[in-house]
């Protein structure tokens, strides 16, 4: 017997993995997308943490804008772009959120002084962003 889903606190069926519709090799290329989105996240948050650091100004003001751009990101992303998001959007919203936030790691990367590498940055969150959207908004195969 199937085990049953419970809701969660707010009354709605918990997430289902999106990896958990798919079958064999292309359950693992969904889960190492997956993978690779979370890195993408990571490295978007350590990049406005470091060019917050890297400003000219005193070390504790550069802490305090560091704290609260992150800190910023973090609560937009968890608040629509998130797959357990507390405020879900449409998927061309929470599209333009993940875009958002992923151009504020782009440009804190320019603003570093590496464009090549910010470039390269903004074309992989692209890519990422498409493919996870496409299999959260598919049918699984």
């Amino acid at each position: 017997m199937p085990e049953r889903e419970t809701p969660s606190a707010n009354g709605a069926a918990p997430a289902e993995a999106e990896w958990a519709r798919y079958a064999g090799p292309l359950r693992t290329l969904v889960m190492l997308n997956a993978l690779l989105a979370f890195v993408i996240e990571m490295a978007m948050l350590g990049f406005v943490a470091w060019w917050a650091l890297a400003l000219d100004l005193a070390w504790w003001a550069r802490i305090l804008v560091a704290v609260v751009t992150v800190g910023a990101l973090v609560f937009v992303w968890g608040s629509f772009a998130s797959p357990k998001a507390r405020i879900p959007l449409p998927t061309g919203g929470t599209v333009a959120v993940k875009a958002a936030a992923f151009a504020a790691g782009a440009l804190a990367l320019w603003g570093l002084g590496f464009p090549l590498a910010a470039v390269a940055f903004a074309v992989l969150a692209a890519a990422n962003t498409a493919v996870v959207t496409y299999v959260r908004t598919r049918p699984a195969v």
